[in-house]
């Protein structure tokens, strides 16, 4: 016997260093006499000294935990009961250090001939190196998964980022940080020699608020990182302060434990660098470096296509600065506010337009277009045709000629674009609009009491291919603008909704313009909120709104007016009930019901006897003889005359009416029409203090 086998006997040798020698052994359990022969190397598989064991089963098992016996003795009774061949266990033995061995037991049943279980035969072989390699297999599996994971959902969220902004929110936005693994982060930009912070993100590192912009040198980790282009990983915060004494103040206050400090270097150019931080870890193995490394990558190449977009988007926006009008001109008896939005695509600008054009004799012009192409070649033909327009319309042409001349303009730069637009020559004392329209869509118009008309205006062809096919032919509409009434015009972008057609775009527009505030600039930033915000408008927008100002009068004479389309039952009802209830707000209930009266027959004949629509103003007539003064002005040239009717007769009374009702009545000549007028009164009411005249009451009465 050698000395390794006296010493085995005697217990020198700890049963851990046989079970790496011999790991199987072999055993036969007679069931009758309730005793089990295990070999020397199955009983060091159990941890059981060869020596002590007294051959009971209960014995071999007594390393077990209590659950873990219950468990291995359940299986093997479900066996034996239930008449199996064969059965296997694998279970854990505890050793003396607390660490488990794991044992694996196959065994083989063999009955009588009446099917009764007598012995149990098989072998037992300890498992542990196995179970300790899948374990760590496992892990690493799970490792891998998770940074392939980290890897995988930050490439997919910066592969939507298209500004820096983007890339930043990407970064430390929601679940930013989780993307990364990390639990803080800070991203600096290189610029101009200096480092800067543009991202803070992740429990305590707003302390590091001050250091967000400085000099580019190597009094700082993330600046070192850059400047040498080499990463440091940092597993003590401690010794990091006395690398960086600077830093060593600011240290106190974080909640981390280790960092690891990146360059981000793309196409052999330094960008910046960023800087992971985390509570837990302590250090980084290859592998966590390795991710470090590859996180840094994506996100440098992130950064160079954010800001080589920047850089065009901002080259694009001076050009198209260049392009549009820089200041709209004041005008007199209205407001005007303008709005563009650009849909960016790197150098991908529109050739969308508006202008605003100081007429003779006090009269403007207005312009929306619409040039062909989303590129740089669109937006310079736009500014071509936009000075060209505005110097056709300056020399006073008639807006049929202003667009004739602009389209064969446009024909002659030798391109293959064409244009789009609306033009209205305004007159705003007088509240007339002479408008024309190429291939565009018309405007829209608020009326006092919010309701909103689309106007028909006749139309041409787009700009260019008018000359083209010989067409220059640009038929004028005449519109009214009542005091306090609102114009609208725009390009398709604000009306093309995702998905939708534009007649949808056109309803949500009219709504929105019925639904905003009636001065001029609230009314536009109302409309950029509810429409190209909302639906993220994948095209240019120019938009114009032009509002005519307000006649309320004064409170010693009051005035209201207000437009009533042709075959408009509703418009007609909300005329009356305006009337009567402003006469009511002004003191002079007394009046109400005559004015509604003959509100409703000057209308009637108006609606149903010409081919347009009527302007209605109601006034107080100042003093020495105060009387109230109705008047509806339409654009027909008859003028209405007496009739007699016959006793079945259905019409004909208007004029009886206003002959019975009225103090006196006439007609009058209004530029291309007439004006029907009455009056009521004289009336003996005292005169309301200014503050019970309502002050919405010129901007439709109600």
């Amino acid at each position: 016997m050698t000395e390794e086998d006296r010493r085995t006997r005697r217990g020198v040798i700890e049963p851990a260093e046989w079970l790496a020698m011999n790991r199987t052994g072999s055993f036969d359990w007679d069931l009758d006499r309730r005793t089990i022969d295990v070999d020397e190397s199955g009983l060091l598989v159990f941890g059981v000294d060869p020596y002590a064991f007294d051959g009971r089963p209960v014995s071999l098992l007594a390393r077990l935990t209590p659950a873990e016996r219950i468990r291995l003795e359940e299986i093997i009774r479900v066996a034996v009961t239930g008449g199996e061949v064969s059965y296997t266990a694998h279970f854990p033995i505890p050793q003396s250090d607390g660490s488990p061995h794991w044992t694996h037991v196959q065994a083989r049943i063999l009955r009588s001939p009446d099917g009764r279980a007598r012995r149990i035969v098989g072998v037992v072989r300890d498992t542990t190196a196995e179970v300790t390699r899948f374990a760590f297999v496992r892990e690493l599996e799970k490792q891998r998964e998770l940074q392939t994971s980290i890897v995988e959902r930050t490439t997919n969220a910066l592969s939507r980022a298209v500004t820096v902004d983007d890339v930043t929110a990407a970064l430390t936005g929601p679940g930013g940080l989780a993307r990364l693994g990390a639990d803080g982060l800070a991203l600096g930009l290189v610029e101009n020699g200096a480092l800067d912070i543009i991202a803070l993100s992740g429990g305590s590192l707003d302390v590091l608020d001050d250091l967000r912009f400085r000099r580019l040198d190597r009094g700082m980790p993330l600046a070192e990182a850059v400047l040498s282009g080499r990463p440091r990983f940092v597993s003590s915060f401690p010794s990091l302060g006395l690398d960086f004494p600077e830093l060593a103040p600011y240290l106190e206050r974080l909640e981390f434990r280790s960092a690891c400090y990146l360059p981000l270097v793309a196409q052999a150019r330094s960008l910046g660098g960023m800087a992971l931080f985390y509570r837990n870890r302590t250090s980084f193995n290859p592998d966590e470096r390795n991710l470090a490394l590859g996180l840094a990558a994506i996100v440098a190449q992130s950064l160079q296509r954010a800001i080589l977009f920047d850089e065009e988007r901002e080259l694009a926006t001076g050009l198209q600065e260049t392009m549009l009008p820089r200041r709209i001109p004041e005008i007199s008896g209205g407001e005007i506010a303008v709005r563009y939005h650009a849909a960016w695509s790197g150098r991908q600008v529109g050739g969308d337009w508006y202008d605003v054009i100081a007429l003779p004799r006090g009269r403007i012009g207005i312009v929306v277009g619409d040039v062909q192409g989303h590129d740089t070649h669109a937006a310079a033909i736009m500014g071509q045709l936009r000075i060209a327009l505005r110097a056709y319309a300056g020399e006073g042409h008639a807006p049929s000629t202003v667009l004739a001349r602009a389209s064969r303009f446009l024909a002659d730069l030798d391109t293959n674009r064409f244009a789009t637009c609306t033009y209205a020559q305004v007159d705003l004392a007088g509240g007339t609009l002479r408008a024309v329209r190429a291939g565009h869509l018309g405007p829209l118009i608020r009326h006092t009491d919010g309701r909103v008309g689309q106007p028909k205006l006749r139309g041409g062809l787009p700009l260019g291919l008018a000359t083209v096919f010989g067409d220059e032919e640009f038929p004028e509409t005449r519109l009214d603008l009542v005091p306090g009434e609102t114009l609208v015009l725009c390009t398709d972008g604000l009306v093309e909704q995702p998905g939708a057609d534009i007649d949808t775009g056109i309803a949500a527009l009219s709504e929105a313009v019925s639904s905003g505030p009636p001065q001029a600039e609230a009314l536009a930033d109302h409309l950029s909120e509810q429409l190209w915000e909302r639906w993220g408008s994948g095209d240019d927008v120019a938009l114009l709104v032009l509002r005519r100002s307000p006649d309320p009068g004064t409170h010693r004479a009051p005035r209201i007016h207000q437009y009533i389309h042709q075959a408009d039952p509703q418009g007609l009802s909300d005329a009356r009930a305006a009337v009567g209830q402003a006469l009511r707000d002004w003191g002079m209930p007394e009046l109400s019901d005559d004015a509604e009266l003959l509100t409703g027959e000057l209308l009637v004949n108006v609606l149903l006897h010409t081919e347009g629509g009527a302007v209605l103003t109601l006034e107080v007539l100042p003093e020495p003889v105060r009387r109230v003064r109705l008047s509806v002005q339409d654009r027909s040239s008859a003028w209405p005359r007496r009739r007699t009717p016959g006793e079945a007769a259905t019409s004909g009374r208007g004029l009886l009416l206003l002959d019975a009702v009225a103090s006196r009545w006439g007609v009058e000549p209004r530029g291309e029409g007439k004006a029907v007028w009455c009056e009521i009164g004289p009336i003996e009411v005292p005169v309301p203090v200014p503050g019970r005249v309502r002050a919405e009451g010129g901007e439709g009465g109600g």
